[in-house]
């Protein structure tokens, strides 16, 4: 899934026109090595938090059907995760630099969700709301000053987005349609000649079982007499 969002966002990030005009679209961290190889225009889209959003669990399956209407299998419900980027742009002067980073900024705030015709694999296929923040509105990620600071590398002007997307559930096959009615065996009484072939019930002291058998009503036993104890007053 996390790939998918990063192509989502490059696929974002190529309608404003950067890769017409030469600029680099890449997910790699900015670090001080990295920005000293750095030679071309370039907008780095990092990804440095992930986060499940715990408020949108649910219980419910879904099931998946075949032509013939069939469930074929059955899959447990998509959990949904914040991740959150940090969108930079490098070039060879901040004039430069801030103009990428306006040109991006502006495409980003245009939308609200990623469009199905960005989505790919299972985003596709699920079918649900991917949605996008754009500028750190109620991020609660890491600063970005702490995130420079782990990088290693000098800070600059950056923008925080978010995207909440769904991971797919685990799809477990379910069994074949029952195509067959049911079978019913039944079992012939035993002649009143052959006892030998009945089966009776165990009861504890009970031997014959009488004309209404086991279920018909038994004169009941009284209770034994209570033993007297030590101590016991006499009547």
């Amino acid at each position: 899934m996390i790939h998918e969002v990063d192509e989502a966002l490059r696929r974002l990030l190529d309608e404003s026109g950067l890769a017409a005009s030469g600029v680099e679209i890449v997910f790699d961290a900015p670090t001080s090595d990295w920005a000293a190889r750095r030679s071309a225009p370039t907008v780095c889209v990092f990804l440095y938090d992930i986060r499940e959003d715990n408020s949108r669990r649910n219980s419910s399956a879904g099931e998946i059907y075949d032509e013939d209407g069939f469930v074929v299998a059955r899959r447990s419900p998509a959990r949904w995760f914040e991740l959150t980027y940090l969108v930079t742009a490098w070039a060879s002067r901040p004039q430069d630099e801030h103009r990428l980073l306006s040109q991006v900024l502006a495409r980003l705030v245009s939308v609200d969700t990623l469009g199905p015709h960005l989505l790919t694999g299972s985003l596709a296929e699920l079918g649900l709301i991917v949605g996008l923040d754009a500028g750190g509105t109620g991020l609660e990620a890491p600063a970005a000053s702490d995130v420079w600071s782990a990088l290693g590398g000098e800070l600059k002007p950056s923008l925080g987005v978010r995207v909440r997307a769904p991971l797919a559930g685990v799809e477990r096959a379910a069994a074949p349609p029952v195509t067959e009615g049911l079978v019913v065996r039944s079992v012939p009484r035993s002649l009143p000649d052959e006892p030998e072939s009945a089966r009776r019930l165990r009861y504890t002291e009970v031997g014959d079982p009488g004309p209404e058998g086991f279920g018909g009503t038994r004169e009941r036993r009284p209770a034994p007499a209570r033993r007297r104890r030590r101590g016991d007053r006499q009547p």
